[in-house]
């Protein structure tokens, strides 16, 4: 599986922005799928998954209520959409496919994408 991020951009406090992760190969349809960022000097942290179906999803606390993981098995995407943001979200957001989640903690799976930049100005 190849995955290619896009929609990183320079954006206002409080407005919002919608991150996009192409996916190839025919197993997407079958594997869990998480967003990932890294901010520079920090480790790369878990953002939001979602299950194969698109029927269960799970956040880190610092963006519950903000922002909305979702997929499109048929288009083999996964999206992001951020409402809200705040200068914390500033960071290189990536795409992660084929991990698994426990009920409380995702560990990611050997897929990557490259990343694409989101800054959050004030």
């Amino acid at each position: 599986v190849q995955l290619v991020e896009s929609g990183g951009r320079l954006v206002q406090v409080g407005g919002p922005l919608r991150l996009s992760c192409a996916a190839s190969g025919r197993a997407f349809g079958t594997i869990a799928m998480a967003w990932f960022r890294q901010a520079p000097g920090k480790e790369r942290e878990f953002v939001a998954f979602i299950c194969w179906s698109g029927t269960n999803t799970a956040y880190v606390d610092a963006v519950k209520g903000r922002f909305t993981i979702s997929r499109d098995n048929a288009k083999n995407m996964v999206y992001l959409q951020m409402n809200s943001l705040e200068i914390e979200d500033t960071a290189n957001y990536f795409c992660n496919g084929m991990g698994a989640y426990n009920g409380w903690r995702y560990s990611p799976g050997k897929f990557w994408g490259q990343g694409t930049q989101v800054t959050v100005s004030a």
